[in-house]
């Protein structure tokens, strides 16, 4: 729900000249240089970007779901990059320690982490642990004061510049499945903690990811997120909820800035005479991406609104997650078939945005696993319906 439209507003066309002015320019410099100028970093914690979910009482602005998302439009119209500096303050590396952590860990992490000073980084995927999750292998085992962790994460998103990281682990060596996980708060500089190289990825340059190495890692047994052993696999899953609707939207935003280049391409360039937005079958491949990018963004609205009036919305959030990343993949082909042999070369920004939105099926659980979670939703409950939401 939208609390204050006014200052809603004001916030919108903040980040969109943001947006516009500072990051779209420097698209090609981190693309170059794999990484974001420093300055650029801190006018993103000026702007309170860093903690848009965070509550004000922790420092940060406090959306909504639905305010969040609307702002996510606009950040998705850059390169992913700058988004995924701060896109796990806001939800994986800081929603954990909000839901679940104890009052002390909450003013202890979350006012850095809204203010940027901190990066957070979510510490769960492994060689062998996946989008099978449960079957992590890091194991956590208590030595009076403390947890001495052991293990290897893998594909940890700003691991390299992480602060702090939310852990799974296992505590329960004897407990199947999520029964015996629990969620840890490490510091970087931990004794025990090292990092892997920097991954060569095919998109995403200046958003880093390695491998997060625990050996013996010492964690104060306060760092366990909760107080409570074996609650970690169900607060990564409450997590996710939030999480998917995030990318859902950022999805929609990119997909809309691909969009609109194409279609501004479509306009300059001239075949047979004419412009070639005037020829049918380029029009055919605007139409579709017109509509399927109107149908996720009314998905994704709704279902932030379903999520900020308490509902359950796991079944929902997939949905959105599914289909957002797909129709993206989907825009990203169509606008490189519409530049031609130029959407194939990296003068033009198509190029690198059909290889960075591959990845938005893949990561925050792939297309597979939110068909998953939808079918099994929608067995458990035996029947396939939505309650209008009226005003």
């Amino acid at each position: 729900m939208i609390r204050d439209r006014e200052t809603l507003t004001i916030m919108l066309d903040s980040i969109r000249r943001f947006v516009t002015q500072r990051l779209v320019p420097h698209e090609d410099v981190v693309a170059e240089t794999d990484a974001i100028p420093p300055e650029l970093a801190q006018e993103m914690k000026d702007l309170g970007l860093f903690g848009l979910s965070i509550p004000e009482e922790y420092g940060g602005l406090g959306l909504t779901m639905e305010e969040e998302v609307l702002a996510a439009f606009e950040l998705g119209k850059t390169s992913p990059a700058f988004r995924s500096l701060f896109g796990t303050n806001n939800g994986i590396g800081s929603q954990g320690i909000l839901i679940d952590g104890t009052e002390e860990q909450k003013r202890r992490y979350l006012p850095r982490l809204a203010r940027g000073e901190l990066i957070a980084a979510f510490a769960l995927t492994e060689p062998d642990a996946g989008s099978d999750a449960a079957s992590l292998r890091t194991e956590a085992r208590r030595a009076g004061d403390v947890y001495i962790l052991n293990g290897a994460k893998r594909f940890i998103t700003n691991a390299p510049e992480a602060g702090i990281f939310t852990v799974m682990a296992r505590t329960d060596p004897d407990a199947k499945g999520a029964n015996g996980i629990s969620a840890f708060i490490v510091e970087a500089g931990a004794p025990g903690l090292s990092l892997g190289k920097i991954d060569r990825k095919m998109g995403h340059r200046g958003a880093h990811t390695c491998d997060v190495i625990f050996q013996d890692c010492r964690v104060p047994a306060a760092n366990l997120i909760g107080g409570n052993e074996g609650a970690g696999f169900k607060t990564a899953m409450k997590v996710l909820d939030k999480g998917r609707l995030h990318i859902a939207a950022v999805c929609v935003g990119t997909a809309e800035r691909m969009a609109n280049d194409a279609l501004k391409y479509a306009l300059e360039r001239r075949q047979f005479g004419k412009p070639i937005a005037e020829h049918q079958l380029v029009q055919a491949m605007l139409a579709d991406s017109v509509a399927e990018i109107y149908a996720a963004r009314s998905m994704v609205l709704d279902a932030a609104r379903r999520r900020d009036l308490g509902e359950d919305v796991g079944t929902e959030a997939s949905c959105c997650k599914l289909f957002a990343s797909e129709m993206c993949g989907r825009v990203a082909d169509r606008a490189v078939q519409i530049h031609g042999g130029a959407g194939y070369v990296s003068d033009y920004s198509i190029e690198r945005f059909y290889r960075d939105v591959r990845l938005f099926r893949i990561y925050e659980g792939t297309s597979q696993i939110q068909q998953l979670v939808i079918a099994r939703n929608a067995i458990r409950r035996g029947e396939i319906g939505w309650t209008p939401l009226l005003d």
